[in-house]
C-alpha cells in the first residue's frame, strides 16, 4: 500500500459516503472502509453522489466493528474536532499527513478514520487509533461535513507529494517565453528613443532610469510574441503615426 485507507466509521448518508469517494478519487486515495454503514450496502445514493468516482466505492469493503475495519493496519490518524480528556498526539493535517509518508516510507499500512455525521467518532474509537488529527476552523463553527472532511485530509495528503509548481505562466500554443537576446533588444530599441526624445533627463539620472525600465519591463515575463507588439508600438510613437480610427494600415 502506498497510500492510506479511509474509514468512515457508522456513516450514516449514503450521500456522504458518495462525496467522500468523490474526494478521495480526486486526491488520488482508493481503498474505502465502511464501519457499519447505517443504511445498509451497497446503497444508490452514494453512486449519484460519486459521479466518476463509483469505481472507489465497488471496491469499498463493509467491515461489522471497527476493530474488524483497521486490523489489519498499523498506523491510523483519527480525525476530530473536539478534546477527548486524555493523552493523545494531536496533528494538523498537514503535519498529520507527514506522519503518513514515513510510515509508509517504512512499509507500513495506514489508515485515516473519520466518524459518523451525528456525533463524530466515540472515545473509545479514538483510543484505537494512533494519533489525532485536527481541522483548524473557525472557534464560531467547528462542524464539518463527513465528505467535505475527507476531501479537505486527501487534498492535504495529495499536496505533501505533489510536485507541481507554485506558479507558472501560460504562453499559449503559439508562443514562448521571450529568450534574453529579445529582451536585451527591447531595452535597446526604447532605450534609444527615449534617449532621442529628452526623456532620459537630466543626464546623470539616465543610467539609473534605464536600469528601473529594464527592470520593470523584465518582470513581465513577455512572450516573444509581445516584444515584437512592443517594437512595433515603439516605432508608430518614434515615428509620429496617426491613423484615422477603423482604416486599415498602409
Amino acid at each position: 500500500m502506498n497510500a492510506p485507507s479511509i474509514i468512515l466509521s457508522h456513516p450514516q448518508l449514503g450521500e456522504n459516503i458518495g462525496a467522500a469517494a468523490r474526494g478521495m478519487a480526486n486526491f488520488g486515495l482508493s481503498d474505502l472502509r465502511l464501519i457499519k454503514p447505517r443504511d445498509g450496502w451497497p446503497n444508490e445514493r452514494a453512486n449519484v453522489m460519486a459521479v466518476g468516482a463509483s469505481y472507489v466505492l465497488d471496491d469499498a469493503r463493509v467491515f461489522p466493528t471497527l476493530k474488524d475495519g483497521i486490523g489489519d493496519l498499523q498506523f491510523v490518524l483519527a480525525t476530530t474536532a473536539r478534546g477527548r480528556g486524555f493523552a493523545k498526539q494531536i496533528y494538523t493535517p498537514e503535519a498529520g499527513v507527514k506522519l503518513l509518508r514515513d510510515a509508509i516510507a517504512r512499509g507500513e499500512r495506514c489508515g485515516i478514520l473519520f466518524g459518523n455525521e451525528r456525533t463524530g467518532l466515540e472515545n473509545d474509537e479514538v483510543s484505537l487509533a494512533s494519533a489525532v488529527i485536527t481541522i483548524p476552523t473557525s472557534e464560531e463553527f467547528s462542524s464539518i461535513n463527513l465528505g467535505q472532511a475527507v476531501l479537505l485530509i486527501a487534498y492535504e495528503w495529495f499536496k505533501s507529494g505533489d510536485a507541481t509548481p507554485g506558479y507558472k505562466l501560460e504562453h499559449g500554443p503559439n508562443a514562448q517565453k521571450a529568450t534574453r537576446e529579445e529582451m536585451f533588444q527591447l531595452f535597446e530599441h526604447l532605450e534609444g528613443e527615449l534617449l532621442a526624445n529628452g526623456f532620459l533627463y537630466p543626464p546623470d539620472k539616465a543610467e539609473t532610469m534605464i536600469r528601473n525600465i529594464r527592470q520593470m519591463l523584465s518582470r513581465a515575463e513577455f512572450t516573444d510574441q509581445e516584444v515584437r507588439t512592443l517594437r512595433g508600438i515603439i516605432v508608430a510613437l518614434a515615428q509620429g503615426k496617426h491613423r484615422k480610427r477603423g482604416t486599415p494600415p498602409a
